[in-house]
């Protein structure tokens, strides 16, 4: 992937890396979040594509995932790293994997204050905000 400012993102495998990517998940979601471990750990994950950010030391800072039907979701930045380009550089990761899939399209559940950050990325709401795990969230699509 194209190398940022501080980071990389890359793809990893699930088996090799679930670990870090899960720890991240963990934190943001279950931690900062509150929802429940049972619906963070869904069991799809071993089907999915996943991408980690990396900061230049190695250190895992964000992960995301693509989903077979191509829904993307499970993006997680760590809050040290919020607001320098991680986020963005993984969602444009898996647009590409998504792409290279033969997706003509993906979609999301995205977190309502996050919609802003989506739709810079050609995201664009479809239908009224819903609950998701206790979070306001809206379904959004782009074309890859």
């Amino acid at each position: 992937m194209t190398p940022s400012p501080g980071f990389r993102v890359r793809l990893v495998d699930w088996r090799e890396a679930s670990g870090t990517l899960s720890a991240i998940r963990t934190t943001v979601f279950v931690g900062e979040q509150g929802v429940p471990p049972e619906i963070e750990i869904d069991g799809r994950d071993p089907g999915c594509a996943h991408v980690v950010a990396e900061s230049d030391s190695g250190e895992a800072v964000g992960t995301g995932r693509l989903m077979p039907d191509g829904r993307i979701g499970r993006m997680a930045v760590l809050a040290a790293w919020r607001g320098r380009g991680v986020g963005a550089a993984m969602l444009e990761a898996l647009v590409a994997e998504a792409r290279r899939r033969g997706f003509r399209e993906t979609y999301l559940h995205a977190q309502a204050h996050a919609k802003d950050f989506y739709a810079r990325h050609g995201f664009v709401v479809e239908g009224e905000e819903y609950l998701e795990a206790g979070i306001p969230h809206v379904l959004m699509r782009a074309p890859t």
